[in-house]
Parts: C-alpha cells; sequence; structure tokens
C-alpha cells in the first residue's frame, strides 16, 4: 500500500477522506463502582491485555488512560515475528502485513576509507533468517496497532471500550487475609477526571485485580513500591519521522550508518512508501545532566542526520513527529505486590511494559516486550477469574517475565552500545574495520533476539521438563510454538497449524501420530482419544463442565503422518470430531496431516514411529512434550494447576 504522498494522516489508510479515519472516542460515562479487572494505560501492554480479557464476557474489565483519546501518531513502530504470531492469535496479522512494511534486508554503511567525510555501503545481510517465522519483520505505526486492538475489543464479547482523560491518583490495597468470596475486590482506585466537562472530579473504583501499564512513570508501580533500577548510558538520541527527498539509495531498507565525526543513524522505512524514521545519535550528555536541558529542537536533529548522511542530499520537507530521549536500561525486581518471601499472599496488583522495564527504542524491543506481558498475564487472570486455574498460578506472570525481561535488557545494553561505538574512529576519521565487522556479526548473530523468538520459559507448574523433548526435538518446551504448514483433512485446506491457536483462554493438545495404521482403533491417536474421553483421570473430564463444549478448556488435535486421501474419517475417534453446540454440530476442523510440501514431522523434528503429545499453552508458548501414551503424566500435569469443575 502506498499513503502519505502528500503528507502524514493518520488513521485507516483506506478511509479516503482523512477527517473520517480518526477512531471512536471511547466510552462515555462514569466508570464502574466495581470490575474484576481494572488495567490503568491504553499503550501495548495494556490493549493487549485488554483484548485478551474482553473474549469473556463474564469477566468485567476497565481500562482507563489519561490521554484525552486514542494514539494517533509516533511512538514506537517495530513489530518482530513473534509479535506477528500473536497478531494472528488475536485474528488481525492479515491487515497489519497489508498496510504495513516488510523489514527484508538490512543494510551497513560506513565511512569510505579513501574519502572518511563521506559514508558508503559496507555490507548487506537478510534481516530475518529462513525458517525462523511463517511471518516477517515489518514495521507499522504504534497507533495503527492501537486501532487494530481497539477493533477487538469494540467487537468482543464483552464489547470493551477505553475510558480516556482519567488519571489514576492512587491505589488503597487491602492485605490478603482480608479477601475472601463474599469481599473479592481488595483493591480501591482513586482516579481523577481530566475532560472539560467534568475536570477535577474524583472517581472510585474498587478491582479485584489491578493492571499498571502505565508506562516508566508508573503511579501504580509507585504504589506498591516498587522501583526501576538500572543506569543510563549518559547518550542521547533523537527520533522523527519524516517525508523527505535524497539521492541515499537505501532509504527504503533498514539501514545501520557509521559515520566518522557525525556519530551513527539507523534508518527505519516506514509503512505507506514515504515515511521513514531516523534514529539519530547526539552528544554525548555530562554525568547527571537530562536530554531536556539541551534545548535540542527538530532542527537539530536535521541538521545532524544532513551531516551523517554526507555525501546525500537529505530535503525535508514535513516532520510527523520527533522527540529526543536518554539511552537507558531500567528493571523492576518484580511485576506484582507480593513481597519476594511471601508465600501465602496473593498477588492483586501487576505492573506490565514500561512500568516494570525501560529499553532503548534501536533494539526495538520495547513495544513487543510490552505486548508479551500482556499476553502472558491476560490468560491467566481469566483463568483465575473464571475458576479454572487456582489463583496461585498468577506468581508465574511476575517469575516468567521478570527473568526475560532482565535477558532482554542485558542484549539491549549490548546493542546499544555496538551502535554507540559507531563514534569511534581512526587518526584518520575512518571507522576500524574490526568495529565495522562486529556490528554486522552481532546483528545476525542476536536475530531471534530482536525477532522475538529466543524467549525461553524456565521449567514450572505450567512448563515441563525436558524428559521426552526428544520426541519433538523441533518444538522446544518453554519456547514458543513454531508453527509448520498441514493439510486439514475434512477438505484438504492448507494452513499453519499454529494459526489454531487463537487467544480465547484454551489449553491446546497437539498429538501427533506415530508410525501405527490410523485406522486401527490400538493405534496411539485411537488410545489417547480414548482415555481423554473416558478415564477418570482424563483432564479433559475432570476439568470440563458438563455444560461447556468438550474443547472449551483443552482442545485437542491430531496430526498424521499420512496424506489427506489416505485417511478415513468415519473411522476417526469421536473426540476430533466432537458435536457442539446447541445444536450438537460437528466440528470438522481437529484433524490434519503433513503437507508433503513442507512436512512438519520433519521440519519440527517429530519422532515418526512413535510420535508424541506437545502440550501449548494459551499463550502459545510449549508447556509439554509426552508418549502418546503417557497418560499418568499428561494428567498429572494438568493436575498441578487446573480446579476440578
Amino acid at each position: 500500500m502506498q499513503f502519505h504522498l502528500n503528507g502524514f494522516a493518520p488513521g485507516d489508510p483506506e478511509i479516503a477522506d482523512p477527517t473520517m479515519r480518526h477512531p471512536a472516542p471511547g466510552a462515555s460515562g462514569a466508570l464502574p463502582d466495581q470490575v474484576d479487572v481494572l488495567i490503568i494505560g491504553c499503550g501495548p501492554a495494556g490493549l493487549t491485555l485488554a483484548a485478551q480479557l474482553s473474549a469473556f464476557p463474564d469477566i468485567k474489565t476497565c481500562i482507563i488512560d489519561q490521554k484525552p483519546g486514542p494514539l494517533l501518531r509516533g511512538q514506537a513502530d517495530g513489530i518482530a515475528c513473534r509479535t506477528m504470531e500473536m497478531f494472528e492469535a488475536f485474528g488481525f496479522s492479515e491487515r497489519v502485513l497489508k498496510e504495513a512494511c516488510w523489514i527484508n534486508e538490512t543494510t551497513f554503511w560506513t565511512p569510505d576509507e579513501k574519502l572518511p567525510a563521506n559514508i558508503v555501503r559496507s555490507g548487506r545481510v537478510q534481516d530475518t533468517e529462513d525458517g525462523l517465522s511463517e511471518f516477517p519483520h515489518v514495521v507499522l505505526n504504534q497507533a495503527r496497532v492501537h486501532d487494530f486492538y481497539l477493533d477487538v475489543m469494540r467487537k468482543s464479547p464483552a464489547a470493551l471500550e477505553p475510558h480516556y482523560a482519567r488519571r489514576l491518583l492512587g491505589l488503597d490495597i487491602a492485605p490478603s487475609v482480608a479477601r475472601d468470596d463474599a469481599h473479592p475486590h481488595r483493591v480501591t482506585a482513586r482516579i481523577e477526571r481530566l475532560d472539560p466537562t467534568h475536570g477535577n472530579q474524583i472517581e472510585t473504583i474498587k478491582a479485584r485485580y489491578v493492571v499498571g501499564c502505565d508506562g516508566a512513570r508508573s503511579t501504580v508501580r509507585s504504589s506498591i513500591g516498587r522501583t526501576l533500577v538500572g543506569d543510563s548510558a549518559n547518550h542521547a538520541w533523537g527520533v522523527m519521522d519524516v517525508l523527505a527527498v535524497t539521492d541515499f539509495p537505501d532509504i527504503r531498507f533498514k539501514s545501520l550508518i557509521r559515520s566518522a565525526t557525525g556519530g551513527s543513524m539507523i534508518i527505519i522505512p516506514r509503512e505507506g512508501g514515504y515515511l521513514f524514521r531516523l534514529y539519530i545519535e547526539m552528544d554525548k550528555l555530562d554525568v547527571g545532566e537530562r536530554v531536556a536541558n539541551r534545548n535540542i529542537t527538530p532542527d537539530h536533529l536535521v541538521a545532524a542526520a544532513q551531516r551523517i548522511f554526507n555525501p546525500y542530499r537529505f530535503d525535508v520537507k514535513e516532520i510527523s513527529w520527533w522527540s529526543v530521549y536518554e539511552i537507558g536500561q531500567r528493571l523492576c525486581d518484580k511485576f506484582d505486590d507480593v513481597q519476594e518471601l511471601d508465600t501465602r499472599s496473593e498477588p492483586c496488583v501487576f505492573i506490565a511494559g514500561d512500568a516494570c522495564h525501560t529499553h532503548s527504542p534501536k533494539a526495538g524491543q520495547g513495544m513487543n516486550v510490552s505486548m508479551q506481558d500482556g499476553f502472558n498475564l491476560g490468560w491467566k487472570l481469566a483463568s483465575v477469574l473464571r475458576k479454572t486455574c487456582a489463583p496461585a498460578l498468577l506468581h508465574s506472570y511476575s517469575a516468567e517475565r521478570q527473568a526475560i525481561a532482565k535477558e532482554l535488557i542485558d542484549f539491549d545494553r549490548e546493542w546499544a552500545q555496538v551502535l554507540s561505538s559507531a563514534s569511534k574512529s581512526t587518526a584518520n576519521g575512518s571507522t576500524p574495520k574490526n568495529d565495522q565487522a562486529e556490528t554486522q556479526d552481532y546483528f545476525v548473530k542476536h536475530g531471534r533476539y530482536t525477532a522475538g523468538t529466543a524467549v525461553l520459559y524456565r521449567p514450572s507448574p505450567i512448563t515441563g521438563e525436558s524428559t521426552y523433548q526428544h520426541l519433538a526435538a523441533g518444538l522446544t518446551i518453554g519456547m514458543r510454538f513454531h508453527s509448520a504448514p498441514v493439510i486439514r483433512v475434512t477438505d484438504a485446506k492448507p494452513l499453519h497449524l499454529g494459526h489454531t491457536i487463537k487467544a480465547d483462554g484454551r489449553w491446546r493438545l497437539f498429538a501427533f501420530a506415530g508410525s501405527q495404521d490410523p485406522a486401527s482403533p490400538k493405534s496411539g491417536i485411537h488410545s489417547l482419544c480414548e482415555f481423554l474421553t473416558e478415564a477418570e483421570q482424563s483432564p479433559i473430564r475432570k476439568y470440563t463442565s458438563a455444560d461447556d463444549d468438550i474443547d472449551s478448556v483443552i482442545d485437542v488435535r491430531a496430526i498424521f503422518q499420512q496424506s489427506h486421501d489416505e485417511l478415513a474419517i468415519n473411522v476417526m475417534p469421536p473426540l476430533l470430531l466432537p458435536k457442539k453446540g446447541r445444536f450438537g454440530l460437528v466440528d470438522y476442523e481437529k484433524i490434519f496431516c503433513s503437507d508433503t510440501r513442507s512436512d512438519i514431522f520433519t521440519l519440527r523434528n517429530i519422532d515418526r514411529k512413535h510420535g508424541c503429545v506437545v502440550i501449548v499453552r494459551p499463550d502459545q508458548y510449549v508447556a509439554h512434550v509426552l508418549p502418546l501414551d503417557g497418560y499418568k503424566s499428561l494428567a498429572a500435569f494438568f493436575d498441578g494447576f487446573l480446579i476440578q469443575r
């Protein structure tokens, strides 16, 4: 798609009239008196969480933000491959792919050895390694990502809308012992209205759980006594989204530029074919100095970019958004309100996104990691509120996400140092060749971090040990389910198996068949389905209400090695053709086979002789790998956190 030709215009580019592109203003009227979950902040983390919770009409959710309305421009733009996989679960990945700029290659520019004042291309690499994900790395204005989430919320069973122009003043949290089934709302929030009609009016709302997605200056974080700890590199960087005319040949590639004396710059091509973003290294700050003290203006950023671009022309026509920031990586020691040594209390206040971890923008981690925070917490809150899981599950949010945030901040710190080393130069002004190679090698080596696919959750009640990992070596326990192509047997439709995992709070059980005859009632798949349907120890029987569909808690799907025309539907176990809904209609979308052009058993190293069971969490992470006949282990795993109906 091409747009922004005659100036930047926020909103949906498919709407011809720019004045009609602005999203709905949000919910009207007063806040509710009581809710199950109160979310503070309509940023990426808050909207991901709200979109997840909006799938459940029996959960009363409220989300507020102090801005007067939805975001229209600026802020983050990079969307990692792993985030695209998550967008597929929410149902809007195709909209993002259509509108976004795809990052296919990254180029590297360094000072010309003969004329160090000029820059020359020194390298080019593929941006994302082959096979890492079925989705590319793309770039799209954060405001449009917000729009897609808001659309999901608006169309959801809960029909959720944000309340804008509300500022959180503080939280009052009752002790854990004060909570019981009759009085579950432990947190009271005091909120100030900021809209002109109700200015300075104070509202109070009681909540069972509060989640602070309110940024680096989080009021929620302060209310629970947490602090961001870390350091600043005492270095200022500018960022601006521009429409400009230039003869720089790689302006539509992601480019990392190191000049001899002007510092470093990163070019990020943006959606629409004309817009692009520049991250520009500015002067080093003095110890204790804040970037605001420098009084940097857009003209300063343009002049710095023109120096770095030399000998290429750079004529700015419009700046749609700009900012200046300090590099810093900071982290909270815990992401909830429970003290480290307190094992009896249940968390009721959480923090996510920039409220508990901050990154430099150049590695593209901030928005992506924040959204994964919201996804991780969302299904857990829903499971506890719907009494599918015990409240102890909520401790896993801080344990999992704090460890991941620390790893990514360590990576972000190293990457920022590599980029800032661009200012190092030899006596004649050129950049040492080993520094040039270091930047490119580091970029390639750590591509899985920037793609978001390197996250690994450690063993816990919801992430199993690696005892049987060899049965599915390519689906690592604790990492995201790495999708692969399959064929749906009932209609021969090719699709990605991972795309069957939607953001609906359900667990997935993928049963990969072994080498036995699939029609035999004694095959591994038939025996597994018989156990899940008939045995008293079956987690489906124990944890699914008689009034609900059989797949409402655990969704079982089978993948066979034979082609679709070799498999007879009428001999499949009833569990794979469940009757659902008020009319008892048959669900024909549970049975798959390998795609001969791209075989999932080969791609993900599935044991062809024995097959296996791969359990996937509601947030798309592999929870366990077990033998097809590992009934005792399968039952014990779900017994560890589910509540019997």
